[in-house]
């Protein structure tokens, strides 16, 4: 199951976009639905996280979009499209929500924590960052 999640997912986190080849730590199996919120062990429910998303995401399943103050779902990587919900800023270093979705996600998710905004300044001197697609 993981080597194919690995290969739909394209070996990335589906809310950070960081790719397993720079991240410390394996991704981990994310239960888009959380068990503890009713989620299953369904091919159609799991998708690769990176630890840091995957703790900060923990069983939540929906969040407050900052803009409308609206409760909306969290992104679904295995359903949504990221390119839809999310753009990189500028300088490559942050995640932008672009719909209530997005905006909510990032929040919930921390997504431009200090941590993750600090080594994606590092990837983006090396090259190695946003990626692409």
């Amino acid at each position: 199951m993981r080597q194919k999640l690995a290969v739909e997912a394209q070996e990335r986190c589906g809310y950070c976009q960081s790719q397993q080849q720079y991240v410390l730590g394996r991704l981990e199996i994310d239960h888009i639905i959380p068990v503890a919120a009713g989620g299953n062990d369904h091919e159609e429910n799991l998708w690769l996280s990176c630890r840091l998303c995957n703790s900060y995401k923990g069983v939540q399943t929906t969040a407050v979009d900052p803009l409308s103050g609206r409760v909306v779902a969290l992104f679904n990587p295995r359903q949504q499209v990221w390119a839809e919900h999310f753009v990189w800023s500028g300088d490559g270093t942050q995640i932008v929500g672009l719909t209530p979705c997005g905006r909510a996600t990032v929040m919930a998710l921390q997504l431009n924590n200090v941590v993750a905004v600090m080594v994606r300044q590092a990837w983006v001197r090396a090259g190695w960052h946003p990626p692409e697609g």
